[in-house]
């Protein structure tokens, strides 16, 4: 069997051509790969994508790995686009005592227990009922992966697969996660998609994930403001970092819900960057999901301990078993809010990418 999979796998990567060595490298990228992660250095940006033994989270890019290049800077987190269960609207009261203690969703807390309100809405957003369809929890409970790295003359990608080990009461296993990142030549961002191939019915199904990833800090010593492309009107809302110098619930300050909020004509959000040494302003890191239709609900909120969390959770409508979903991102580094429009203007309405022997692609 290992060796049918070994030949499967490079009949496909020979057919398009684009197989990279263990450590390959020309004028602009270097791959280094080996059993903990793979590493890729472009000509503006560095990142880092976990296979085992991560240095926080197994999904997503690494913590404090996407550096970029022009200015020096990384990102303020526990790493980017980390993925976390499968779920759907609803709660899960008449069973929770058949979960794991780790997938019992803590909106049966904020509904029953006032001791707990506080602590529910400020970890985990619990204004509405929400259950696990299918887990682990990706992000810290997923077992070791072995991803596929795609070159081609002016672009690297890697595409990592797992499927969902166990399912709530009543539901099945084995949904399909797929993420695909794109690292392009020449640009300071990546793309990366995020798709769900489920086994399971569901009326209001979503994945939940960290759009672009959430921000260490000490009263705003690493960054200086924040945007909201979908806050405050067609312009925005900026929000300086004493804002956040103290903890704060999701449904009380800048929370997005579909169909409560009008639908913005963008869906982004970044913190502006500064060097907590001597407060000189860096770049922008923005995470634009290309498609705003299918957010279904994002918030940001701030845990004690100073780690703003940025959670979004995608698509949320009906489904049927054996269909599928998924949404498209742009991560990366901006000089402006105007570059970073400027961007997502001309990538906008996309929820798929697609990696072939033509290259690499937006669909929607």
């Amino acid at each position: 069997m290992r060796s049918f999979r070994r030949l499967s796998i490079c009949l496909v990567l020979s057919s398009l051509a684009l197989a990279a060595p263990l450590h390959a490298a020309d004028d602009w990228l270097i791959v280094d790969e080996d059993d903990r992660c793979i590493r890729i250095e472009t000509d503006l940006l560095k990142a880092t994508i976990p296979k085992n033994n991560p240095v926080h989270w197994m999904t997503g890019i690494e913590k404090h790995s996407f550096v970029d290049k022009t200015t020096g800077f990384h990102e303020l987190g526990d790493g980017l686009m980390v993925v976390d269960w499968l779920m759907e609207a609803g709660s899960d009261r008449e069973w929770r005592d058949q979960l794991k203690p780790l997938d019992r969703y803590l909106w049966h807390e904020f509904e029953t227990d006032p001791a707990r309100r506080d602590y529910a809405r400020i970890s985990q957003g619990t204004t509405r009922p929400k259950r696990m369809v299918e887990g682990p929890q990706l992000c810290p409970f997923m077992k070791p992966v072995q991803p596929t790295v795609i070159r081609g003359d002016d672009f690297v990608a890697v595409q990592t697969q797992y499927r969902y080990e166990y399912g709530a009461p009543g539901r099945n296993s084995g949904s399909q996660w797929t993420q695909l990142v794109v690292f392009p030549k020449g640009k300071r961002y990546f793309l990366l998609m995020d798709k769900i191939d489920t086994v399971n019915d569901s009326d209001e199904m979503f994945l939940r994930n960290d759009t672009p990833g959430c921000v260490r800090h000490t009263n705003g010593d690493t960054f200086s403001e924040f945007y909201f492309s979908y806050l405050g009107g067609p312009d925005g809302q900026y929000v300086p970092s004493s804002e956040f110098f103290e903890p704060f619930p999701s449904d009380t300050k800048y929370q997005y819900i579909r169909g409560r909020e009008p639908m913005p004509e963008r869906f982004f959000r970044a913190y502006h960057l500064r060097n907590p040494e001597t407060g000189a302003d860096g770049p922008w890191l923005g995470g634009l999901t290309l498609e705003p239709s299918v957010v279904y609900e994002a918030w940001c909120n701030m845990w004690p301990g100073n780690i703003i969390v940025l959670i979004e959770e995608c698509y949320g409508k009906p489904i049927k078993a054996g269909e599928s979903f998924s949404e498209a991102f742009i991560v990366g580094y901006f000089d402006d809010i105007a570059e970073m429009t400027a961007v997502y203007d001309a990538h906008k309405g996309n929820t798929k990418l697609v990696v072939d022997k033509s290259g690499w692609r937006l669909e929607k």
